[in-house]
């Protein structure tokens, strides 16, 4: 893996796949908590910016994975051209 995009990658997925989680755990906070009838909006709001924040994190993580697939494939193809022997 490209070490830039690699560890973008890995940073990406994790904060991603974190917020997804704690937008589901907010969910279930507010479906379990009777105390917040009035104010349901609010909590829907936040957990909408967090589900959303966390979906866009993994899809940015999925084209840095892909990044570093493409600059791998292109630095071992140009390996193999500068060691390719003659066969003249």
């Amino acid at each position: 893996m490209s070490s830039d995009h690699g560890e973008k990658f890995v940073t990406k997925l994790l904060v991603g796949f974190g917020l997804v989680t704690a937008a589901v755990f907010l969910i279930y906070f507010i479906i379990f908590n009777k105390l917040m009838k009035n104010d349901w909006y609010y909590w829907g709001i936040a957990t909408a910016i967090l589900f959303n924040a966390g979906l866009y994190m993994l899809v940015s993580a999925a084209v840095h994975k892909m990044k570093s697939d493409m600059i791998r494939r292109q630095k071992t193809k140009d390996q193999q051209k500068t060691f390719r022997p003659d066969s003249e």
